[in-house]
């Protein structure tokens, strides 16, 4: 199978912050200072949803043998999240992943009056699972969530589940600039931004 092409059914390999952390056996923070303090990392390789970066798994293997200190990859962690993912393919570039969206960008998506409703079609099976779970964080394949909103569509009370045309193309191009496009800074980064 040639890399980069999606099969059908298939997801590309992903890591969040928490994972990257689990396959070189530190803590998450740590990914953290890689980008901020060390810049050994950044985020070229990853793509932000909801807030988030998730990087390319084919980038994350191979990071510790491009850092000046070369760090040990777990491969008993690296073997875990990818049957996790699995049935998955590998991604060299960011410009090859599917539409990815979370739910900042369903929220939008959908014109949805807050996040709220959108974790009540989740919590009640409404709302197809998640393709991922990473970094605590559900991850959905755009394409299957927009084929599954006439169904939504037809069992809902209030909510209209029509996906805004501009925003889904948007999302689909690769040129979406809305909610959860962008990191949000936190903490003590948050106030650095603010002052």
């Amino acid at each position: 199978m040639a890399e980069g092409k999606a099969p059908a059914g298939r997801k590309p390999y992903l890591a969040g912050g928490a994972e990257f952390a689990a396959l070189y056996d530190v803590k998450r923070l740590q990914v953290s200072q890689w980008i901020s303090r060390d810049h050994t990392l950044d985020y070229r390789y990853a793509k932000i949803i909801s807030g988030s970066p998730y990087w390319l798994l084919q980038f994350v293997k191979g990071f510790g043998e491009t850092t000046p200190r070369p760090k040990h990859l777990n491969q008993t962690e690296l073997e875990r999240l990818t049957k996790e993912q699995d049935p998955g393919y590998w991604v060299r570039e960011v410009e090859q992943l599917p539409p990815l969206v979370g739910q900042a960008e369903l929220v939008t998506l959908f014109r949805l009056p807050s996040g709220a409703l959108l974790r009540k079609a989740m919590s009640t099976g409404r709302f197809r699972p998640a393709d991922y779970n990473l970094s605590g964080s559900p991850i959905w394949l755009l394409e299957p969530v927009v084929a599954d909103a006439p169904a939504l569509q037809a069992g809902a009370r209030g909510v209209d589940w029509v996906a805004d045309e501009e925003i889904l193309a948007a999302l689909r191009d690769g040129s979406y600039d809305g909610p959860g496009s962008r990191i949000v800074p936190r903490g003590k980064a948050a106030n650095k931004t603010a002052e």
